[in-house]
């Protein structure tokens, strides 16, 4: 199983980063990579790096050290095969979620730029499904290959998203979208429908 969740991790990078920007690049021309303007804030810098640092925590040093005998921390093929099934619907939910947003997806927030709010589909149920998503399937990888490293990229990759929505995207959002994100943030869940809403 740990083999099954490397090729799994490699095929979700593939999906959300490359296959992704492929399709923003054919609608509209533009790569939606924003990753350059991100890097200027070091706020933003630093969480992407602890959400980099966890993923490949999780998706590769964990899968490589359950390989070699490095103790998985559970050894259960219902827990694995529950990860394989997690990991699955996370990544579509991920590319569905990423679709769903169209001309406003981006890959990192340019605070000089605004686009649309995109508030219908999945975003009707939690503002951040993509970041959702992005947990179900980091749970399910670990979940294949349940080692210490695993977990601990995992709770890396929960504490970068908080921070990145926390500290980034909403203040971004409240600033660019005022009242409409307000209303919008007041009526619908951060991560999970009907919890953390803005009061």
């Amino acid at each position: 199983m740990a083999i099954t969740a490397l090729i799994l991790f490699i095929t979700f990078l593939v999906l959300v980063g490359g296959v992704r920007t492929w399709v923003q690049v054919r609608r509209t021309g533009d790569t939606g990579d924003r990753r350059a303007a991100a890097r200027r804030d070091p706020v933003q810098r630093r969480i992407d790096g602890l959400a980099a640092m966890g993923a490949l925590a999780l998706g590769v040093v964990s899968p490589v050290a359950a390989l070699v005998g490095l103790g998985p921390v559970v050894e259960s093929s219902l827990v694995e095969v529950g990860g394989l099934v997690l990991a699955v619907l996370g990544m579509v939910a991920t590319f569905a979620a990423q679709l769903v947003m169209g001309d406003s997806w981006r890959a990192g927030v340019d605070p000089d730029e605004q686009t649309t709010l995109v508030t219908s589909g999945p975003f009707r149920l939690v503002r951040n499904p993509i970041l959702t998503a992005v947990l179900v399937t980091c749970t399910g990888l670990t979940l294949m290959a349940p080692t210490v490293v695993g977990l601990a990229g995992l709770v890396a990759v929960v504490i970068a998203n908080q921070l990145l929505v926390r500290r980034v995207e909403e203040p971004y959002l409240r600033r660019v979208h005022g009242e409409d994100y307000l209303l919008y943030a007041a009526a619908v869940g951060r991560f999970v429908p009907g919890i953390g809403r803005l009061k």
